[in-house]
């Protein structure tokens, strides 16, 4: 009994060093990113700021040149766009991209003129996290017919200076949804 209670108090005596030692470390967490860009800071410094500005920066006529540097500096590091897709089988998933993957996809896949705008704003805010839903339809031409309507669900990241777009994850009604009608008001 004697070596039981010995061996249980240096096990509680290792563990509680281990704990107190993994609490005490110094914080080394670096920032998202040390680049500060001007021309783009009224864009991420606020959480209608920086949805705008994206929706703003993907949109245009056929052939007209996107602010890459502009959509870059919206994103933290190892942010992910994330569409939901169908496959011919019906079976739903989804892929990933970096923001270059989708700049590189865009300007080699997007050959029509592409608007996106935004029909409704909701978002859910705590400290340094944010959650935007923001409910979109899309056109060929500025004010051309309706191509597609979906959901971004937008998770931003708020390090005091400013924001950044962590993930956008979205549903088109492409894939055989329909919108309802209260994410259109």
């Amino acid at each position: 009994m004697k070596r039981f209670l010995i061996t249980t108090a240096l096990l509680v005596g290792i563990n509680c060093l281990t704990i107190s030692q993994s609490f005490g470390q110094v914080n080394t967490t670096q920032p998202v990113s040390t680049i500060v860009n001007d021309k783009y800071t009224k864009d991420v410094s606020t959480e209608r700021g920086i949805v705008t500005a994206l929706y703003d920066v993907i949109s245009g006529e056929s052939g007209e040149v996107r602010d890459w540097e502009r959509f870059r500096y919206l994103f933290g590091k190892d942010a992910l766009l994330i569409p939901t897709n169908k496959n011919n089988t019906g079976v739903y998933g989804y892929r990933t991209m970096t923001p270059e993957d989708y700049i590189t996809m865009f300007s080699t896949r997007v050959k029509t003129g592409f608007f996106e705008k935004e029909l409704k704003y909701e978002v859910v805010s705590f400290g340094t996290v944010a959650h935007v839903f923001s409910t979109y339809e899309t056109r060929e031409t500025k004010n051309g017919p309706i191509t597609n309507k979906g959901i971004n669900s937008i998770q931003l990241f708020y390090d005091q200076n400013r924001y950044y777009i962590v993930n956008v994850f979205w549903c088109a009604e492409s894939l055989g949804f329909t919108l309802p009608a209260a994410s259109s008001k």
